[in-house]
């Protein structure tokens, strides 16, 4: 049996402008994720999530191509995730075979609670990971993020992927996409087994070390927010304010530069002063575009772990979902926890997970 895990991720800074080649942003990844087994098998195969069980998916092969009994299932990212690394495999050589593919997922709630850590990147990972150890295949860092970010993308259609890299590579990073335009036209000529050698322009991830004193709180609003939905209303405010739209590019690049160089010399301070500023970037860019990004609870959340020193925002494309906290591990976190129970969120008691090579 074949088994691979990818983890969940959160969004620290940069959201938004992370869409647009060349923008920056910091995620982590964390201690919660999707685990794929693979088992091989002979008549038919069966791809199944310990959190759809009422949805098992079967297939059987015609050639190259996977068959299903049935149209309507959950599994749009494991699908392609399948067909584009059964592509590659193909491409080197490797015979295709029938298995059974098996998900389970930690980053929702056992009572079904869902909070935004990025369970379609992660699946889509782990399932290409699990996919190439079944195949025997060699794929580096730099191929799978390739490889799944191509997968994904097939499926959801925009989104910048740093959720992939999260997933792939672990830790902090700072990232900064791909020219999607580019990959779209490069598809259509390049071969998938070049596309994921070659540099692919505007990508940039790159690994973090935070400071020693640096501690991450993430609290759960209770309100999941559909990113896709979110990024499109943002999209149409791009078309139709053009200048201002540009304007906050310019400062959220700004702002990231100075996050990620107080991330290379260590700076706490520095880091905090940051996350306060792209907040309010965001907040500025929610009254531009008639976008819900900082909930009122994402607000309160926020504004009592600022009254007590920390530095803190909603995360990813807000609406929703989760806020992120920093803040000096030497203070006493009491007081805001007890608030926040009070309140109704949810303290998520989660880690950064480092990916071990």
């Amino acid at each position: 049996m074949i088994s691979a895990q990818a983890p969940g991720k959160l969004y620290i800074a940069g959201e938004y402008a992370v869409v647009e080649p060349g923008y920056p942003a910091i995620i982590v990844a964390l201690n919660q994720f999707v685990t794929v087994t693979i088992t091989p098998s002979h008549d038919y195969g069966r791809i199944a999530s310990k959190q759809y069980q009422e949805n098992s998916l079967y297939w059987q092969r015609q050639g190259s191509e996977l068959v299903f009994d049935n149209r309507d299932n959950p599994f749009h990212y494991i699908l392609s995730a399948i067909r584009l690394t059964e592509q590659y495999a193909q491409s080197l050589g490797k015979p295709l075979a029938i298995y059974h593919l098996n998900v389970n997922s930690d980053l929702d709630s056992a009572d079904g609670k869902k909070y935004g850590l990025g369970s379609s990147a992660a699946v889509t990972v782990a399932t290409v990971k699990a996919l190439c150890q079944f195949y025997d295949i060699d794929m580096p860092k730099d191929r799978l993020f390739k490889l799944a970010a191509i997968a994904h993308l097939d499926v959801q259609g925009n989104g910048s992927l740093g959720d992939i890299a999260a997933s792939v590579y672990g830790g902090w990073i700072a990232y900064q996409a791909f020219d999607r335009d580019w990959l779209a036209s490069a598809r259509r000529e390049i071969s998938l087994t070049d596309l994921l050698q070659m540099d692919w322009p505007g990508l940039q991830i790159e690994l973090l070390t935070p400071p020693e004193s640096l501690r991450l709180m993430i609290g759960w609003t209770g309100t999941p927010a559909s990113t896709s939905h979110l990024v499109d209303k943002v999209a149409l405010f791009k078309a139709t304010r053009r200048e201002d739209y540009h304007a906050f590019l310019r400062e959220s690049k700004a702002c990231l530069q100075r996050m990620i160089a107080g991330f290379h010399a260590q700076d706490l301070n520095a880091i905090q002063t940051e996350i306060g500023i792209n907040r309010q970037l965001l907040n500025q860019l929610a009254n531009l575009s008639h976008v819900t990004i900082e909930t009122k609870l994402l607000k309160t959340m926020c504004d009592i772990a600022v009254h007590i020193g920390g530095a803190a925002k909603s995360s990813g494309a807000g609406g929703g979902d989760c806020g992120i906290v920093i803040i000096n591990a030497a203070k006493d976190l009491a007081s805001l926890l007890k608030e926040w129970e009070h309140r109704g969120i949810e303290p998520l008691k989660l880690n950064v997970h480092h990916v071990i090579e």
